[in-house]
C-alpha cells in the first residue's frame, strides 16, 4: 500500500459516497468520523454507526488502514448500528 489510499465510503444516512484519503496510520474509527463529517456536513455521534467492507463488519475499529491492505478505490459503508423503522 502506498502512503495514502483513496477509499470510497458510502454513508447511508446521507445516501452519499465520499472519497476519504486515508494515510497508513489512520484507524477505522478515524475513517468513520471523517466520512460522516464529509457526507453529513456535521459530526454525529460515531458510536451509533458501524463500518463494513465487502459485507463484513469491521469489529475492531482500532485497526489501521495499512493492516487491511485495502486497494485504492476500495468501497466501504458507514451505516447506523440499529435499523430504523420505515413508516
Amino acid at each position: 500500500m502506498t502512503a495514502t489510499t483513496k477509499l470510497r465510503v458510502t454513508v447511508t444516512d446521507a445516501w452519499d459516497t465520499v472519497t476519504v484519503v486515508a494515510g497508513a496510520e489512520m484507524t477505522i474509527a478515524e475513517l468513520k468520523q471523517q466520512a460522516l463529517r464529509l457526507a453529513l456536513g456535521w459530526q454525529p455521534d460515531p458510536s451509533i454507526y458501524e463500518v463494513k467492507y465487502r459485507g463484513a463488519l469491521m469489529l475492531d475499529e482500532r485497526c489501521r488502514v495499512a493492516d487491511l491492505n485495502l486497494p485504492d478505490g476500495a468501497p466501504m459503508i458507514v451505516l447506523p448500528i440499529r435499523r430504523r423503522p420505515v413508516r
